[in-house]
């Protein structure tokens, strides 16, 4: 492998380490999810107790859970896929395919997410948009970021995926 092969596969570990470790983080929200859930319903039932600010956090919990734990996803090769041909084909041909996958679909996907939700994330910020409801949590702008981080973290993936099923290929190729 020659300097530039080197830096390409180091560069996809980093984005592999961050998008794991954020990954990690977002997957404590289940939890957290699960406690205030049954926190609203003991409340709810047994005290007479409403909470619109811990209802709306439920929301919040799991939209966050679900935008940042996908680029994890995708390093972990979790995501949905179609296996009739991916489960039997070789090493190399898996390279490929998912090569072509985070260049031709995954990449292109989020460059989309990014430039059409831009302005709507930036309306938000500009009028530091809240809760519909007085007693709800005050940041949806807050909430509609993860939006962008979402984008920037997938695309991050797809970058490291290009770069690692390459690196894959060459191997492949001389090996």
């Amino acid at each position: 492998m020659n300097k530039a092969q080197d830096f390409a596969v180091l560069m996809a570990a980093q984005i592999d380490r961050l998008n794991h470790a954020i990954g990690l983080s977002a997957a404590w929200l289940a939890l957290a999810m699960v406690l205030v859930q049954f926190a609203v319903v003991v409340l709810r039932y047994v005290f007479g107790i409403g909470s619109i600010m811990m209802q709306e956090a439920i929301v919040y919990m799991h939209g966050v859970l679900f935008m940042m734990a996908a680029a994890d996803t995708l390093l972990q090769d979790e995501h949905v896929r179609v296996d009739i041909f991916y489960a039997r084909a070789s090493a190399r041909r898996k390279a490929l395919i998912n090569l072509l996958g985070c260049a031709l679909f995954v990449l292109p996907f989020c460059i989309l997410i990014a430039y059409v939700s831009y302005d709507y994330v930036s309306m938000s910020w500009s009028v530091r948009e809240g809760s519909r409801e007085t007693s709800g949590i005050q940041g949806v702008y807050l909430l509609k970021s993860v939006i962008l981080l979402f984008a920037a973290q997938l695309s991050l993936q797809a970058v490291s995926g290009i770069l690692t099923n390459a690196a894959k290929l060459r191997e492949a190729k001389h090996g």
